[in-house]
């Protein structure tokens, strides 16, 4: 039986599988090319799972990127299984269509048609293969695109032409396809008052203004003025559990809104941390609402609330166990009963602020703080504190005293800033206690202590060498021995603040020392002194040695000498000089280049010989920038100069130097024309009066920028030399 005959049995057999979406756009077979095509010879399952790979292998970017051809296919042309044609379609030679005995017939599409390994296949190309080539374009969202062309879509019109098609430009809205966290994070670098106007914008705003997720923090301390009651309270309410510090400090707008339509505040705002309502009108049930239902509070502050009283101190040592200040100044229905449930409870509590209290003189409340001895801030000024309350504060009752130096064996305090500002019942005896107890003290304040002197301070400053903050005013019975102690002991190197105004027998020897010592002093008080000139000066010359750079100078030292009788225009003089004078800064020693040698040879006529000029160059000198002093003194005097001492340090903080030092001559020569009026006698002041005017007068236009001559300032310095007398020269010589 031959080969060509079972083959016809199993085409018989075969039901001819057909689709009929095919069958209605290909063309009929030709009988006569049928009979012309031999059969191919059947093939062995290895062959064709070969030729099936080599199908799926076939793509138009294969050559391209230099892969070798698949077997039984020619390489000038890349084959499809889907023309973009619509009027030649392909039948490829998968499994769907391999039972199909439609063949293509008419004269045009039967040289497309070719037999390659048993199977049918048509070449994708035109009428002509010679002519074009058989290739098919990239889809146009794969073919690389300039990016100019990003908006623009290519498509094929009927005739297969690559067109561009431009798509409409699409609208980005930036704020509304924003995400909500990015939004909320927007607002969080606003101010709360800049939050507030802009609610109004529009109804998204004002959701995302007054949203809880912005108002953890509610102080409305620069603004609570201008707020009225309700946004207020539509801030506090819509923060509700997200508040966490709640500052009310002088609002008294909310004195009768406590209990809004909204709902009770108290009751909204569960979650706080802090909480300040000094000033602030608040009755004493909603004020006892906040604290029972935020156990969590740890700074409380009620200063000069009228309803504070025991119990108020009881519910805050049952609800607030982890408080860690109080504030309950001026309040006072509030008693050592109080404060010592407050001491009991709260084994935290650091900072306790009681002054104006009557609370102090028991001295079982003074036990109990030594014994808890936690607190490092107490400020107790204008109690009726006692010697021996004190004594217990430091030493608790009846402590074991050492024999060897005869002092109490107790654990050190705690204590870094100690107030006993006013409390006129100390003596040295009591204060004595303090020294070796304390020695992390950094703030001590016993001004306006009348029964103080140099024996007791004197002895708590040797024993605390990290003082820093020191008030010490109108101590009638304190000297520069004081003074001169500071400056000896270990506290000078970290002292930064000192107050000896009011204290009358304290003068330039103790307070030149305190200049010399001290590297890090920032204010110093002594209005009301006998300091003089002297002292200013060694401040100035101190401060310009803190050093200079290329940044504008800023504020180092802030001295206080109004109501100083020894001192003098001519010592504020030297402030002002000191504070504009640019810095003298020392050359660094550089390479000394030496001159660069340079010869010229030049004919001076045709045919002469020609002369060599040699010349000496100099190196260029580098450039040089602008410096300023890093720390001036900010001064405050008598009032009749303070205007233009003001004005010297605004215009020497902005860097003009030159303005400042011009304003500086310029109030020399008018205070100059002023101490001869007052010292030439009666007759001739209206005259130097008149001549002072003159001198502000061209002070005035000097500064408006009218400095074409200095005619003005010349015929005044005539008439200086004109009225020259023995006090003008004696006045001369002593600047």
């Amino acid at each position: 039986m031959t080969n060509a005959t079972m083959e016809q049995r199993n085409v018989s057999r075969t039901p001819a599988r057909t689709s009929p979406d095919i069958s209605t756009i290909t063309p009929q077979p030709d009988p006569a090319q049928d009979q012309n095509t031999q059969e191919p010879p059947s093939l062995t399952s290895r062959q064709k799972l070969r030729q099936t790979l080599q199908r799926i292998a076939s793509s138009p970017t294969l050559p391209r990127r230099g892969r070798s051809a698949s077997t039984g296919y020619r390489r000038e042309g890349s084959l499809s299984c889907v023309s973009l044609n619509a009027s030649q379609p392909c039948l490829s030679s998968s499994p769907l269509n391999e039972g199909s005995s439609s063949r293509p017939t008419t004269p045009s599409t039967r040289s497309q048609w070719e037999l390659r390994g048993g199977h049918r296949i048509r070449l994708v190309g035109t009428h002509s293969p010679q002519s074009q080539s058989r290739t098919v374009p990239l889809p146009s969202d794969v073919r690389p695109t300039s990016r100019n062309a990003i908006k623009e879509d290519l498509r094929l019109d009927e005739d297969g032409a690559v067109t561009k098609e431009t798509k409409p430009t699409k609208n980005v809205d930036f704020w509304g396809d924003m995400p909500q966290e990015l939004k909320m994070e927007i607002f969080r670098h606003l101010t709360p008052l800049e939050i507030v106007r802009c609610a109004p914008v529009s109804k998204m705003w004002n959701a995302m203004c007054y949203d809880g997720q912005l108002w953890s923090k509610v102080d409305p301390a620069g603004f609570y003025e201008k707020i009225p009651s309700e946004i207020l309270i539509k801030l506090i309410i819509s923060g509700g559990p997200f508040v966490r510090d709640l500052n009310l400090r002088g609002c008294v707008q909310l004195r009768d809104k406590w209990v809004s339509k909204s709902g009770n505040i108290p009751d909204m705002c569960r979650n706080l941390v802090n909480i300040s309502l000094e000033g602030c009108k608040i009755d004493k049930t909603s004020m006892h609402a906040f604290l029972l239902n935020n156990s969590r509070l740890e700074h409380i502050n009620l200063s000069g609330l009228m309803n504070v009283t025991n119990s108020t101190m009881k519910i805050i040592a049952q609800s607030c166990p982890q408080l860690k200040m109080l504030n309950v100044a001026w309040c006072q229905d509030v008693n050592s009963k109080g404060l010592r449930k407050i001491i009991q409870s709260c084994a935290q509590l650091k900072d306790l602020r009681a002054s104006e209290i009557n609370a102090f003189q028991d001295e079982g409340l003074a036990q109990e703080i030594f014994e808890r001895n936690t607190l490092e801030r107490l400020v107790m000024n204008r109690t009726n504190l006692n010697n021996k309350c004190l004594q217990i504060l430091m030493h608790g009752v009846d402590p074991e005293i050492d024999l060897l130096t005869n002092l109490p064996i107790v654990p050190p305090r705690r204590f870094r800033h100690l107030d006993l500002h006013r409390c006129s019942d100390i003596t040295d005896e009591g204060l004595k206690s303090l020294a070796h107890n304390v020695p992390d003290l950094e703030g001590l304040q016993v001004s306006q202590c009348p029964e103080l002197s140099d024996e007791s301070i004197i002895e708590v400053i040797r024993t605390t060498p990290v003082l820093s903050h020191l008030q010490i005013e109108d101590l009638e019975r304190l000297t520069n021995l004081t003074l001169e102690e500071i400056a000896d002991f270990p506290c000078a190197e970290h002292l930064e603040h000192l107050n000896v105004s009011y204290c009358q027998r304290v003068g330039d020897p103790g307070m030149i020392q305190i200049m010399k010592n001290c590297p890090k002093l920032r204010s110093v008080e002594m209005d009301n002194t006998r300091i003089s000139d002297l002292t200013l000066i060694e401040a100035c010359k101190r401060v310009r040695r803190r050093g200079c750079g290329e940044e504008l100078s800023k504020i180092g030292l802030r001295l206080v000498v109004f109501d100083c009788a020894n001192v003098t225009w001519a010592g504020v003089k030297e402030v002002l000089s000191s504070n504009s004078k640019p810095p003298q800064i020392p050359k660094p020693k550089a390479e000394c280049k030496p001159a660069e040698v340079v010869s010229v040879t030049q004919a001076l006529k045709e045919g002469s010989s020609p002369v060599t000029s040699t010349y000496f160059v100099m190196p260029p000198s580098p450039p040089t920038s602008a410096m300023y002093a890093k720390e001036i003194v900010q001064l405050k005097c008598f009032y009749g100069w303070q205007m233009v001492v003001n004005e010297h340090t605004r215009r020497v903080l902005y860097g003009n130097l030159s303005g400042a030092s011009r304003l500086d001559n310029r109030w020399a020569e008018h205070m100059m024309l002023t101490g001869e009026a007052a010292a030439s006698g009666v007759p001739g002041v209206r005259r130097w009066r008149r001549w002072a005017q003159n001198a502000e007068q061209m002070y005035l236009n000097d500064e408006a920028g009218d400095d074409g001559d200095d005619g003005g300032t010349v015929g005044v310095v005539r008439v200086m030399h004109r009225r020259q007398d023995s006090q003008t020269w004696d006045m001369c010589a002593l600047m």
